[in-house]
Parts: C-alpha cells; structure tokens; sequence
C-alpha cells in the first residue's frame, strides 16, 4: 500500500480553507498536515512539517503565495506546489512556474478534481489547468516575441548593480537618479521577480538568466 500524500493547506478565506481541509482529510490517499491563512506562519511550518505538496493562495497576509515559493525553491525545501487561485493571468502563471509551481488550478475547481490534482503532485507530476495551460501558452509567446519582458531596460541596469552589491544610494548616485526613484524601482523588481530581499532578487536573477 501507497504511504498517503501529506498536505499543508494556505489559504487566506477561512471557509474555504475549511472546506478544502475537509476535502483532503476524507481521501485514504491523502494525509492533512495542518492549514493556515497567513503566509509567515505558513512559511514556518511548511520548513517544520515538511509536506509533500502545499495548496497554495497567492493573496495572503503577511507573506504573499510568490514569495513563499520562492523560498520553498531557495531553501531547497522538498513541498512541491499547487497554486489555487481565482486570476488566470498569464503573467502571474508563468511567473508562478518559473518560481517551481508544480500545478495551478482555479479555486472554483471542484473539490475532488484538486484533490486528485495534489495526488498527482506528489507523484512528480505536473498539473496545469486546460485555462491555465492557455494564459502561460500566450505569455510566453509574448515574452519570445520581445513584447512583455519581465523587467525593464532600467530594473535590469539596477539588479545588476545590486548583484555588484551597490547600496540603493550608490545605485542612486551611479544612475543620477532620487533614491524614492531607486526604492520604487527596487519594489518593482521585488514584485515581479516574487522576493522581498536583495540576495533573494540576485539568486533568481541568476536562475533566470538576468544576470550575466
């Protein structure tokens, strides 16, 4: 007999986070670990329990769905994830991907369509919506076609800065830019690259070729 699946559920509405527990802890092939509706607290016990795959929310307090990813992939945790979210932006799946999303499914999905969604996770496997597989489909012949690059000619000369550890007022001085200018473009950077930290920006900077 298969060993069930674990599971740790983040996300950020309580009723459906309640209802989904309930929808896990019924599967034999499924083993809940615990819930939560707030990204730090999740973050903490997802490094402590160690589950094999996290149902994921990207709205949550605290610590946003992009950057707990991100430091499931930096901290070389073993939880694999399965975003669950009500937006089909190509952006943001591609985004959420490239940061080691194993699945993305909307939350509207039944119950037992994600369930099976999570089995499959935990086996390795990848689970994209037919929606999703259609949004990262578009993004990413946007992105081949020079159209949408994922940081500006500006937010690239700032992140190589900071990968050559300049200060936000070195960069500022350096680009003869205000420092509320180099702060806005740091938030930015931040944002779509899914972290909250310089070393963080520079690591998956590296890992995607934004950094030479």
């Amino acid at each position: 007999m298969q060993a069930r699946i674990s599971v740790y559920i983040v996300e950020d509405h309580p009723v459906y986070r309640d209802g989904l527990a309930r929808a896990v802890a019924q599967r034999v092939d499924l083993e809940l670990s615990g819930q939560s509706g707030d990204g730090r607290t999740a973050l903490e016990e997802i490094r402590r329990l160690r589950p094999v795959v996290v149902t994921l929310d990207l709205r949550l307090p605290g610590l946003d769905g992009m950057r707990i990813l991100n430091a499931i992939e930096r901290d070389g945790l073993p939880s694999r994830a399965l975003i669950l979210s009500s937006a089909s932006d190509g952006a943001k799946i591609y985004q959420a991907v490239g940061l080691g999303a194993a699945g993305y499914l909307s939350k509207d999905a039944e119950s037992e369509l994600i369930c099976d969604a999570i089995v499959a996770i935990g086996r390795g496997e990848t689970v994209l919506s037919a929606e999703a597989q259609r949004a990262l489909a578009g993004e990413v012949r946007q992105r081949a076609a020079g159209e949408q690059p994922l940081l500006t000619t500006r937010e690239l000369e700032i992140l190589r800065l900071i990968a050559e550890g300049e200060s936000a007022p070195q960069i500022a001085r350096s680009l003869f830019l205000s420092a509320a200018t180099v702060k806005t473009h740091l938030q930015h950077i931040y944002e779509k690259l899914g972290v909250s930290d310089r070393a963080a920006a520079v690591a998956v900077g590296m890992r995607r070729g934004l950094l030479e």
